[in-house]
């Protein structure tokens, strides 16, 4: 037994270090079947970083129960609650100096038992990869597919530009990927705060001086619920079209030629405007309609009366026709062209 103990401490020690780290706030509901899956990998030589982001709930009694059982297990109590974003930069430099890899669990996901040992296999394999990925479950749907199999490794610039040109949905969420740490400890923010919806655009960023990796097995799981910021303030806000634009415009220039980037550019802005219009058509509310056009002055945009108005026309002509019977099937969200057709 003393023999076998000892191999196995040989066997750990030559396995890269991961810090695996979960923000927790008011996380109660779903956090024992977190941590539980953490527990249960088949790989042993991690840290396991819980930050507690001032949670109200029992979520700082259930991180206790688990740390005091396994010593790898590390609380960190945040002095104050942070906003999501700012919470996620700080939970990063919360991570040992020590890890190798990065392995972020939201605490309403979970990860199957390989997860950690196959993606750190690939991360080993080709020592460029800053971002290891593979398929996710989300909910009761598998996603994140597409690259050709039995492929490991794409270029980060050819990812990058299928993301930008094509809308090529990789990453998923954090929980989704394994990430180097030595690029998140170079960086004094990891996520680009103002905004939600930005951590793809950090991955965008670590693309821009390493490559991808990618594991063909079903590996981590992301819950859908009603309390995500996903399901809440994202889709509310049109987070996700703020975050497209972001990403256009720091990365699209480094990522794409010049006419790529114009043309691509020009269709995003486009899609702002139709959300713009919707939104106050819908809402006709002035204060969400000022801070929409804030957050296009900060993305150094300046606010386009045409195109604006003829999105306001087009969307009211499009619900005229549907008042009238109309039967309207969109060719393409980039394009907004309809046919009309009675019922």
């Amino acid at each position: 037994m003393e023999m076998r103990q000892n191999i196995e401490n040989t066997d750990t020690k030559k396995e890269p270090f991961v810090s695996v780290l979960t923000p927790v706030y008011n996380g109660e509901k779903f956090l024992r079947e977190c941590i539980e899956s953490v527990l249960n990998q088949d790989y042993d030589n991690w840290e396991y970083v819980l930050v507690n982001n001032q949670s109200t709930d029992r979520s700082l009694q259930i991180m206790q129960e688990y740390a005091e059982k396994d010593s790898r297990i590390r609380i960190h109590n945040n002095e104050e609650f942070l906003p999501q974003l700012e919470n996620l930069n700080h939970a990063f430099r919360q991570i040992s100096p020590e890890s190798k890899y990065c392995k972020v669990v939201h605490a309403d996901d979970w990860i199957y038992p390989a997860c950690i040992s196959k993606m750190v296999e690939v991360a080993e394999e080709y020592s460029s990869a800053g971002i290891v990925g593979s398929y996710r479950l989300v909910g009761n749907k598998v996603s994140l597919d597409g690259l050709p199999y039995p492929s490991n490794f794409v270029p980060g610039k050819e990812i990058a530009r299928k993301h930008l040109l094509q809308s090529f949905s990789i990453f998923g969420s954090p929980t989704s990927i394994l990430l180097r740490s030595d690029l998140i400890r170079k960086r004094e923010k990891f996520y680009e705060e103002s905004l939600y919806g930005t951590d793809t655009a950090a991955c965008l960023d670590v693309l821009t001086e390493s490559d991808f990796g990618f594991v063909h097995q079903v590996l981590t799981f992301t819950r859908l619920h009603e309390d995500s910021i996903t399901n809440t303030k994202a889709k509310d806000t049109y987070a996700f079209i703020h975050a497209r634009l972001y990403m256009q415009l720091e990365y699209g220039p480094f990522f794409l030629t010049e006419e790529e980037h114009k043309k691509t550019l020009s269709k995003k802005i486009n899609l702002y405007y139709v959300a713009l219009a919707k939104n106050l058509l819908k809402k006709r509310s002035a204060k969400e309609f000022r801070r929409q056009l804030q957050i296009l002055g900060k993305l150094g945009l300046r606010f386009e009366k045409k195109r604006f108005f003829r999105n306001i026309l087009r969307e009211i002509v499009v619900d005229m026709f549907k008042i009238a019977g109309f039967k309207i099937e969109k060719y393409s969200d980039k394009s907004r062209k309809y046919d009309f057709s009675l019922y």
